[in-house]
C-alpha cells in the first residue's frame, strides 16, 4: 500500500476517455499504479484497468496509455524526489 500522491492514476472521465492523471483531480473512476513500467505491463496483463475502470479497455488504449505512461514516468520520478527532498 502507498499513499496515492506516490501514484499514477488512470482515470475514465464521464465521457468514457481514459487517459493518465498526474493531477489525481479529473473527474471520473481512476486506476492507481505504482510509478514503474514494471506495474503497468502487470496491470496491462492482468486486465487490471478494465476491472477498476469498470469498463473494457481496447489494445489500441492500452497502446496509448503505454506510450503516455514512459512519456510522464521520469517527470513523475522526479516529482516525487522534489517531495521527498
Amino acid at each position: 500500500m502507498m499513499a496515492k500522491k506516490e501514484l499514477i492514476r488512470i482515470v475514465r472521465s464521464p465521457t468514457g476517455e481514459i487517459s493518465i492523471d498526474l493531477s489525481g483531480k479529473k473527474p471520473g473512476r481512476g486506476a492507481y499504479l505504482c510509478g514503474k513500467v514494471s506495474c503497468f505491463k502487470l496491470a496491462k496483463k492482468s486486465k487490471a484497468f478494465e476491472r477498476a475502470l469498470a469498463t473494457p479497455v481496447e489494445a489500441e488504449i492500452y497502446d496509448r496509455l503505454e506510450a503516455d505512461f514512459l512519456r510522464v514516468e521520469d517527470e513523475f520520478q522526479a516529482s516525487k524526489e522534489i517531495e521527498e527532498a
